[in-house]
């Protein structure tokens, strides 16, 4: 008496990758490989290297740390601005509750010079950080 086998398990895949190569680097071959993959921001060694050996292309990202400062401190600010939103509006509260109406204006008519000043600073920070966009738009294209 024959007995039928049951497959069981996981499909095979149809286009499987069957097929293997090895490649013999020295220690400085292997850092200047290495050091491409990163700045082309592929995270599989093997991908990057098919991609070299296709001809496909890839992008190198540099990344600065000036530039990563630059943009923590922006989102800094911007958290202080929204900070600023919140209290402005509790001290105009107390101001109303708290004075009479005439020290009340007095007193937000230095709160709303002080808004005023702020957003001129704000301003300028938008203009340079257009000009910063459009430096490193200009350099990307080089």
């Amino acid at each position: 008496m024959k007995q039928e086998s049951k497959k069981s398990g996981r499909l095979a895949k149809v286009d499987a990758t069957t097929l293997r190569c090895s490649v013999n680097f020295n220690a400085t071959e292997e850092a200047a490989l290495l050091r491409m993959r990163e700045q082309s921001g592929v995270a599989s060694l093997s991908t990057f290297i098919k991609m070299q050996l296709f001809g496909k292309t890839f992008k190198e990202h540099h990344i600065d740390d000036n530039t990563r400062i630059f943009i923590d401190k922006l989102s800094f600010l911007n958290a202080q601005y929204r900070t600023i939103g919140v209290e402005y509006d509790s001290v105009v509260k107390l101001l109303r509750q708290h004075f009479t109406e005439k020290k009340a204006m007095q007193a937000l008519y230095k709160l709303e010079q002080a808004i005023i000043s702020l957003v001129k600073v704000n301003r300028q920070i938008v203009s340079l950080a257009n000009d910063f966009d459009a430096y490193w738009r200009e350099k990307d294209r080089k």
